[in-house]
């Protein structure tokens, strides 16, 4: 098994992995149990996204695109956080 996605957070390793399954692409998320024993720390680096050599290829592809989704989805978030601050813009 080879690590295919470092994730901030194990919302994120699921994603990835659901994506990955979805595609017939056999995944396991380690250190997925380790968050238990941070507490409320950040979990920096523990939880990765693991796929057999053979679907490497094929799974940075899905990875290189559930990266992108992530980031667009945090993008909008922050934009309509910024818009909320804005004394300029009405409430919705």
């Amino acid at each position: 098994m080879h690590i295919i996605y470092r994730a901030e957070n194990l919302f994120d390793a699921h994603l990835v992995k659901d994506a990955l399954e979805a595609e017939g692409i056999p995944a396991f998320i380690a250190g997925e149990y380790l968050t238990g024993a941070v507490g409320q720390l950040p979990a920096m680096d523990y939880i990765a996204v693991m796929v057999p050599e053979s679907s490497l290829a094929m799974a940075g592809r899905i990875v290189r695109e559930v990266e992108a989704q992530l980031g667009e989805a945090r993008l909008a978030i922050d934009e309509n956080d910024d818009a909320a601050d804005d004394p300029l813009v009405a409430p919705c």
